[in-house]
């Protein structure tokens, strides 16, 4: 006997994926500094001492460069899972307690290179110790676990109602929803 697709505890069968925007600023840094890089390297008189020093940071770089470039997120049947490589946070759907939208400039984080540490770990004067899978500054902000976390889906208004969607399904009543249906109109980022 056949049987349907399993429906997890989020209320639906399917899983919601949705890549995260390219910041062609953000793409076009990374080149014009990858290829100073190999300039600098190839330069019969170099500043470095050796030029596999300019290779090594340009390995570095490109590194950081497929980091962003792989960010994804995903809502299956039970959690919500912001992936990149070298880093991600899964969220089952019991912990979350809000969803709110959010950019980063606003929440003022402090942090070398942005974020630092495994899951991209910012600190916040406002709402204190936050993690943070994102390409651009403007985003969701999803308050579960011990630390929030910061994401920025290609479309964050259908991501926030989708995500509300799943979590309400479990009976779950979030502090604050961006996400349901009487919400009020995104900020303007």
């Amino acid at each position: 006997m056949a049987t349907g697709p399993a429906v997890g505890r989020g209320g639906t069968s399917g899983d919601h994926i949705d890549t995260a925007p390219r910041s062609a600023g953000t793409i076009g840094f990374y080149v014009v500094l990858l290829l100073l890089l190999v300039y600098v390297a190839v330069l019969p008189s170099s500043i470095l001492p050796s030029p596999l020093l300019a290779y090594f940071l340009a390995a570095v770089l490109l590194l950081f460069l497929a980091r962003n470039l792989s960010t994804r997120y995903r809502l299956d049947p039970d959690a919500l899972t912001a992936w990149r490589l070298f880093g991600s946070r899964r969220i089952e759907y019991d912990e979350v307690r809000k969803i709110e939208f959010a950019n980063l400039r606003d929440l003022g984080p402090v942090s070398f290179f942005g974020s630092w540490g495994w899951r991209g770990r910012m600190w916040s004067p406002i709402i204190g110790p936050f993690d943070s899978v994102y390409t651009i500054s403007r985003g969701l902000l999803v308050s579960a676990g011990k630390a929030p976390l910061f994401l920025s889906p290609r479309d964050p208004v259908a991501f926030a109602r989708e995500l509300s969607r799943r979590v309400r399904s479990l009976g779950i009543h979030l502090e604050t929803d961006v996400g349901a249906p009487t919400a009020a109109s995104p900020p303007a980022f």
